[in-house]
């Protein structure tokens, strides 16, 4: 199959990697995460290492892991919820891929993941109003940086991965199954 890259954006919890593993079996290529990618860079998880060395130097290695993914050959690619605050990150992948924003309302977002306590982000007081801040200061950013837009609502995996397949097919990105 000789389509470009597919990328995935969205906030926290909207589906990327779940999404992202299915959509690439579907279409038959590698699905890469480029959170996994930079957590194998920098030897631990991302959490410790935000703690650690910030997140200004944090954004510096996913820059430069978004750039190398960007150019590697066809893939289904999942970024992390804050890849598009880099003007750098938004330019590579809507110039390199065919963008995919998973729109998930921040309520919708706090009802899959009010019990999950592996991230950060919502290790807050109010997990519900951080979404929401995040929502206001990162759907422009992904909106800019998409060439689609899917609601995720509450369909299934398998019918958000039918969705976007249907859009890249009628976009004439990837040929009908």
């Amino acid at each position: 199959m000789n389509a470009k890259k597919i990328v995935l954006v969205g906030l926290p919890g909207s589906g990327k990697s779940t999404v992202g593993r299915q959509l690439a079996r579907r279409l038959q290529l590698p699905f890469l995460d480029s959170d996994h990618v930079i957590e194998e860079r920098i030897g631990c998880a991302i959490r410790d290492y935000f703690e650690r060395e910030g997140e200004a130097s944090f954004r510096d290695v996913e820059e430069s892991v978004i750039d190398e993914l960007t150019l590697q050959a066809s893939s289904v690619l999942s970024t992390g919820g804050g890849a598009v605050l880099r003007p750098a990150n938004r330019l590579h992948l809507h110039e390199r891929g065919h963008v995919v924003y998973l729109r998930s309302s921040p309520e919708e977002l706090f009802r899959r993941l009010r019990h999950d306590t592996s991230r950060p982000l919502l290790q807050v007081a109010d997990p519900l109003g951080r979404l929401r801040d995040l929502y206001t200061q990162r759907d422009p950013l992904y909106r800019e940086t998409a060439h689609f837009v899917i609601e995720t609502g509450r369909p299934s995996v398998a019918t958000l991965v039918n969705m976007i397949a249907m859009q890249l097919e009628l976009a004439g990105i990837v040929p009908g199954q």
